[in-house]
């Protein structure tokens, strides 16, 4: 028996090293789980961007060295190509220091933050309450606003909550959004919606105009989140703007109305920063195999508005995105296609940066009649026809977005495009256990898949649970990193780097949905409403 023993001792000792020493690698998908559960590093990422970084303005020097950040990131990660995609945008602007305090008639430290893209101001004034909500309000204040910091915001009345601040989405939550909504085509109320948007400008110039001391608004969230969005980020503002919280507005208001109109002590320490109107989108990519030129994309936006850190809006998912490279590269698994990989810029001014991507290397629509606005430039972007493709328009074999929050992939919109809907429910299947295994046919809005979708590109955005995102979170002071799910985090770098894998490494790309034409009004009959919004 020992002579056996011996002699298979020997055996093992005499083989191929090899043999003995590489075992054959395991399934892509058990290695995917492996590094992005085990070894995952996307709350360090996350923690980077928001306790470090901190908010994200666009053109910022905040956002200067964010972006200088992740280009050294995505090279540490060992991704090839990294760079900075430059796009026209405006002004940099910054919050160095603020305070809002009621004077009169007794001290009150409110709270309150500078609004976006509005000049600095130190100046102690009596406020005034002038609602104005459109332009046919202007002429009742005419005259009487000079001196004085003017609450263009209605007072309103506190909102009771009635759903629970805190979400995860249910089997029937999911179902209600697998449905199919018909497009409408209304060129009337799209030049009324276009017409209506230089809203904010109008404003600003009339109160300058005016001699108001500065605008005041209302946060539109009770227990005192604030926001401090701002759109005139192309020439700034010419009114000095604050936001302040509901509960300290309201008081405003009603001591107002009582007629002991307080007197409010402003300091707004705010800068703008014209050294460079470009904003820039950081892309990298991992190369493929397959030198014909198709890839595959996954994007975030990296910018943020500047109340909070940008936890929820967007470092969940720019971490996401960058873990899933990072998962990909440890992995050791070679794409047929090359794999990029997209930090947006612009994205809350109305996705600035995505919308120059598609216009440098995928499709074209005519340029506006005049210069927009945020707003207009967000609406016309489907309004305007034909949609004409560039020569990189079919490289792109599939987009995967992911924008809204920290919360667990559970699935995602198939945008109208029922070709692709078996094959994203394949890709998706092996995580069902996790939760992640819906796809339904409708189409979500408001983020960087959404205008590569409207020229008939495979784009796609992820279904989240919103947790509480849209109830506390989104764009308020309240988007730190406390508010992010770590477990929910590394299970969507995994599902993204998966879904990547399986659109790289597919024999053919996504399908796609026709590139759109000039559509016909939905009721060919209408008649002009006078009275119409």
């Amino acid at each position: 028996m020992r002579l056996i023993h011996l002699l298979a001792a020997t055996a093992l000792a005499s083989a191929p090293l090899a043999a003995q020493d590489t075992p054959p690698p395991a399934p892509e998908f058990a290695r995917i789980v492996d590094e992005g559960t085990n070894r995952s590093q996307v709350m360090v990422l996350a923690q980077q961007m928001t306790d470090v970084l901190g908010p994200r303005l666009t053109n910022s020097p905040a956002m200067r060295r964010a972006e200088d950040w992740a280009v050294a990131e995505f090279q540490r990660i060992g991704l090839s190509n990294v760079r900075k995609d430059g796009f026209d945008f405006g002004r940099g602007w910054s919050i160095e220091r603020s305070s809002v305090r009621m004077v009169t008639p007794r001290p009150v430290q409110l709270t309150a933050i500078p609004i976006a893209w509005t000049p600095p101001v130190n100046a102690t004034a009596p406020i005034i309450v002038a609602p104005m909500e459109k332009k046919e309000h202007f002429a009742a204040w005419r005259g009487k606003l000079a001196g004085k910091f003017v609450l263009v915001s209605p007072p309103g009345a506190p909102k009771e909550g009635t759903e629970p601040a805190f979400k995860r989405l249910s089997g029937e939550d999911i179902a209600k959004l697998d449905t199919y909504r018909e497009p409408t085509w209304d060129p009337a109320r799209n030049e009324r919606t276009l017409a209506a948007s230089t809203f904010e400008e109008d404003l600003d110039a009339f109160l300058k105009a005016e001699g108001a001391v500065g605008l005041v608004r209302k946060s539109y969230r009770d227990n005192k989140l604030l926001h401090g969005e701002g759109y005139q980020h192309r020439t700034g503002a010419q009114t000095p703007g604050i936001e302040i919280a509901n509960e300290d507005y309201r008081r405003l208001a009603r001591l107002a109305a009582m007629g002991q109109a307080p007197t409010l002590e402003v300091v707004s320490d705010v800068k703008f920063d014209d050294s460079n109107p470009q904003a820039y989108n950081i892309l990298a990519d991992i190369p493929g195999t397959d030198r014909t030129g198709s890839y595959v994309m996954a994007g975030a936006h990296f910018d943020s508005w500047v109340a909070g850190d940008g936890a929820t809006d967007n470092a969940a998912g720019s971490a996401m995105v960058m873990e899933a490279a990072r998962i990909i590269r440890a992995s050791g698994i070679r794409p047929k296609r090359t794999i990029r990989f997209a930090l947006w810029n612009g994205e809350e001014q109305s996705l600035y940066g995505s919308i120059s991507y598609i216009e440098k290397y995928l499709a074209r629509r005519p340029a506006p009649a005049a210069p927009q606005n945020s707003e207009q430039n967000y609406y016309g972007q489907t309004w305007r026809y034909p949609v004409t493709p560039l020569p990189g328009y079919r490289d792109l074999a599939a987009y995967f977005n992911i924008d809204n929050g920290s919360g667990k992939l559970r699935g995602i919109y198939a945008e109208n495009n029922s070709a692709a809907v078996p094959i994203l429910r394949e890709w998706l299947s092996p995580f069902a256990p996790m939760g992640a295994g819906s796809v339904v046919f409708g189409r979500t809005g408001g983020t960087d898949h959404q205008f590569m979708a409207a020229v008939g590109l495979p784009a796609f955005q992820f279904i989240q649970d919103p947790l509480d995102y849209s109830s506390v979170t989104h764009h308020s002071n309240a988007d730190t990193f406390d508010h992010l799910k770590p477990a929910d985090m590394r299970q969507g770098a995994m599902v993204l780097a998966w879904m990547l894998i399986k659109a790289a490494n597919a024999d053919a790309p996504l399908p796609r949905n026709p590139i759109p034409r000039q559509p016909l009004p939905t009721d060919p009959f209408q008649t002009p409403d006078p009275n119409a919004e």
